[in-house]
């Protein structure tokens, strides 16, 4: 099996070893660049024909002017019908009221009253053009396909139908009409657009009148329906009022509940009597107090204790004094003459009797003491018995103001709605005699001094972006569909070959005979009319050269123990270019000294017998069956010694597969291998074509050429893994035929394609453009 040259072990090792995740992204980037810069042309070619649309709509656009009118709305919720409804406000809140009346703004009752205000079925400005010529094209189209606008537009007794001309013109007013709320505000924008600047101010007036009218009128209304409504409910009210406060005064009067004040008399003196029992008691409390006070004191025999009655009394304040003389006297008389003095003594015995008549006297007021508390006993048991007896004659009512307390709520209560209701009513009648909006205009309507459509810097800039977009989408979608090789990464990532170089696009000169040619005229002598099949010769520094060169070192490497050494030429598809490198490859291993031969196997389509030897009879299918010698086959390069064996058979009709397979080809190429160090074969392609295939055994190594942005990655991937004779002795893959203007378009950062430029100072392009 073929050893695998040392380049491509190279190669793999620098993509493989070094290619981090975290360069990925920066690959991502540089692909995507690169993209950009391979379609650049088809996105600018995109944008100028958007800008060129733009400039085409712009030009032939119908000018339109935009009127604006801004009008306040104020609280959006009516008090009154809220009142008479018994709810609150909205649950959608100040939000969806204004989201409502945006949307009355657009209504069709708005619109037809702009309709009829302005007489806008009679007006010629209002059914102007008002677009572009395509737009009214487009126009035309709708209309004529609206086969239901013919029946509405037709005459009835040989009068327009004027229903359905106002019912377009309310259309057309929507079409041309924009309301929006002002951000959070309470403020309505309503935009009108026409072609004539009058009329668009003037609707948009007109729109402003008609919602107002149409606030006053729905007030009006909605007033009137409530007063009616109200003065309905009054009367029914004002019945049951009377009737609920008739029943509770008969219910008074049929249980016996008088009330003054709006309490009842029972519990009026049963509270009457609460307050006289406490008196009692305190009284009762006093008398107690000073009855036991004083009994304290007689018991006690204390004569300077003092009561408060006994200080009112005269005759105890006389005793009292009385006993003090004598007691004054009787110190002296004791400290002069000593106690058992005859005075002394008298003076003693009136102190006793003194004392004796005011304790006399303190029994007398006791005795009254005691009366007053008996008298205060009594009077607290007997209003105390009158409590207990308004006690139980208020219990027994409580059950009765139960019921009574309930007629009083539900009167209290058809009262409270009757004053309501009537008040409701008095504000009903007079807004209807005076009805108002919260409504106002802030900002009129005024002619509009510029147009705003169309506006030309934002269709310009929307054109640009939209070319911008549509070409980046060709742009994006040829790159999808861009599924050929033209970098040597692709190479390798897809067929894990070897990229050997590129071979440029070589545009062929005049066709004409070599110096070599003329100066050696022999019939069996190469002859090449087109400077391409020695153009390595001729320009051994250009890239071509030193793609041959590379192909030459890695197949040396390769089958560096071989000799002699069998090299096929082979292609996927037919006009990739295979014979000019197989001429080429030849002719410069020939110069180098080593003895060449260069075979044309494409018995189906011999393009390379034809380029350099065209006036050949006999060729390789005589040599196979054995009509003719190699020796009388063989055509000789001036330049280089090259031989080459033409692929030429005078009457063959066989399988050209059988005959590359044949023992026959077998001989021939060891008959070469006598001689020759190198032998290289011209190969039919190996896309549908057997021939390849049938020759596979005998070639020591293949050199695939591939024709840059022409073959399918996919096509080649699938027949190589078909053909793995070919696949494994394949040294490596030329791309040919390269565009090397776009090739550079093609290269990311770190690839060969990217620092091609550098090199342009070391090749000799040779090219004719």
């Amino acid at each position: 099996m073929l050893q695998k040259p040392v380049l491509s072990d190279l190669g793999d090792f620098g993509h493989d070893r070094y290619r981090g995740s975290g360069s990925q992204l920066s690959n991502d980037l540089e692909h995507l660049l690169a993209a950009a810069r391979r379609q650049w042309k088809v996105v600018a070619v995109s944008i100028a024909v958007a800008i060129a649309l733009g400039i085409a709509y712009v030009a032939t656009a119908v000018p339109l002017y935009t009127a604006s009118i801004h009008i306040l709305v104020g609280q959006l919720d009516s008090k009154l019908l809220e009142q008479i409804a018994d709810t609150g406000p909205s649950a959608g809140g100040d939000d969806s009221a204004m989201q409502s009346e945006v949307e009355l703004f657009k209504s069709e009752e708005i619109r037809g009253r702009v309709v009829d205000l302005l007489e806008l079925t009679k007006d010629p400005r209002f059914y102007a053009p008002d677009g572009s010529p395509i737009d009214n094209l487009r126009g035309m189209i709708r209309s004529l396909l609206d086969v239901e606008a013919w029946f509405s537009s037709a005459e009835v007794d040989g009068k327009p139908d004027e229903e359905a001309k106002r019912f377009r013109a309310i259309e057309k007013l929507g079409w041309n009409s924009s309301v929006e709320r002002v951000g959070r505000a309470r403020v309505i924008s309503l935009n009108y657009t026409s072609p004539s600047p009058e009329l668009a101010a003037d609707v948009a007036r007109a729109f402003g009148e008609a919602y107002l009218a149409d606030q006053v009128q729905s007030k009006f209304e909605a007033v009137q329906a409530a007063s009616g409504w109200l003065e309905k409910r009054v009367q029914d009210l004002k019945k049951r009022a009377l009737e609920s406060d008739l029943a509770v005064q008969q219910f008074r009067a049929k249980n016996d509940l008088i009330a003054t004040n709006g309490v009842l008399v029972t519990e009026q003196n049963l509270s009457q009597l609460n307050t006289r029992l406490v008196d009692a008691q305190a009284e009762t409390a006093q008398a107690q107090a000073r009855f036991d006070r004083i009994q304290s004191i007689i018991a006690a025999g204390d004569t300077d204790a003092i009561v408060t009655d006994a200080l009112d009394s005269s005759l105890v304040n006389q005793l009292r004094g009385k006993y003090l003389e004598a007691a004054k006297r009787e110190a002296e008389i004791s400290s002069q003459l000593g106690s058992g003095h005859i005075g002394a003594r008298r003076l003693r015995e009136e102190m006793a009797e003194y004392r004796k008549q005011i304790f006399s006297e303190l029994g007398r007021i006791s005795e009254s003491y005691q009366s007053d508390l008996q008298v205060a006993k009594l009077r607290e048991e007997s209003i105390r018995n009158s409590v207990t007896a308004a006690t139980s004659v208020t219990a027994t009512t409580n059950s009765t103001m139960v019921e009574l307390r309930e007629l009083e709520r539900t009167a209290e209560t058809y009262r409270a709605m009757y004053e309501s209701s009537l008040q409701l009513y008095q504000e009903a009648v007079q807004r209807q005699s005076f009805p108002v909006t919260d409504a106002r205009v802030i900002t009129q309507a005024k002619v509009p001094n510029f147009p705003s459509h169309p506006r030309s810097s934002l269709i310009m800039a929307l054109a640009i972006v939209l070319g911008g977009a549509v070409g980046v989408g060709i742009g994006a979608f040829r790159e999808f569909r861009d599924r050929f090789f033209r970098t040597a990464d692709q190479i390798r990532d897809e067929l894990g070959l070897e990229h050997l170089g590129n071979v440029p696009m070589v545009i062929g000169g005049d066709t004409k005979k070599t110096s070599d040619e003329e100066n050696f005229p022999h019939a069996r002598a190469l002859y090449k009319p087109n400077p391409i099949s020695s153009f390595a010769l001729d320009h051994p520094h250009s890239e071509f050269a030193d793609t041959l060169w590379t192909a030459w070192f890695t197949v040396d490497m390769a089958l560096a123990n071989r000799r002699p050494r069998v090299v096929g030429i082979v292609s996927l598809l037919p006009s990739e270019g295979k014979s000019t490198v197989a001429i080429n490859y030849a002719e410069i291993t020939a110069k180098l000294g080593i003895r060449t031969l260069l075979i044309d196997a494409d018995l189906r389509n011999p393009g390379l017998t034809r380029a350099v030897a065209g006036h050949a009879e006999y060729g390789l299918v005589d040599l196979v069956l054995g009509r003719q010698t190699m020796k009388d086959l063989l055509f000789i390069s001036p330049a280089t010694k090259l031989a080459m064996l033409p692929a030429c058979g005078a009457g063959y009709r066989g399988h050209t597969a059988e005959l590359l397979a044949s023992a026959g080809m077998t001989q021939a190429i060891e008959q070469a291998s006598g001689f020759f160090e190198q032998i290289v074969i011209d190969l039919p392609p190996m896309g549908l074509v057997r021939d390849a295939r049938a020759m596979a055994p005998k070639i020591d190594a293949f050199i695939l050429v591939v024709e840059w942005g022409k073959t399918a990655r996919q096509a080649l991937r699938t027949t190589l893994a078909s053909e793995p004779a070919i696949a494994e002795r394949c040294v490596g893959v030329i791309l040919n035929k390269v565009d090397s203007d776009k090739m550079k378009l093609y290269g990311s950062f770190g690839t060969s394609e990217y620092y091609q430029s550098r090199y342009k100072h070391y090749h000799d392009t040779g090219l004719t453009s």
